[in-house]
């Protein structure tokens, strides 16, 4: 009786593998890799005009000041006066001033 159990023995093992899940190992690594994206800027100048406070008083026109005061006010009408000038000293700067015609409507 013996050699007759052994017989089963090796059936139940058999049975008992099939059940388990088989566990298999990846010999293949993946390569963990980071993706960059790379933009490229092309820059192309829109204004080559200097600016009209860092240009000599004398090399400015009255139609450029007139332009630059009513794209600047959105006022229909020329200035009155305008003043170019620049301070030198411990503080540095240059600016225009402008005059308009007429009073703003909503001044008061």
């Amino acid at each position: 009786d013996d050699d007759d159990d052994e017989p089963e023995k090796k059936e139940d093992d058999a049975e008992k593998k099939e059940d388990e899940p088989e566990v298999k190992e990846e010999t293949e690594k993946k390569k963990k890799t980071k993706k960059i994206k790379q933009v490229d800027l092309e820059m192309e100048l829109q204004n080559k005009c200097k600016p009209i406070w860092t240009r000599d008083p004398k090399d400015v026109t009255k139609e450029e000041y007139a332009a630059f005061y009513k794209a600047l006010s959105n006022d229909w009408e020329d200035h009155l006066a305008v003043k170019h000038f620049s301070v030198e000293g411990q503080l540095e700067f240059a600016g225009v001033l402008f005059v308009p015609r007429k009073a703003p409507f909503d001044l008061f």
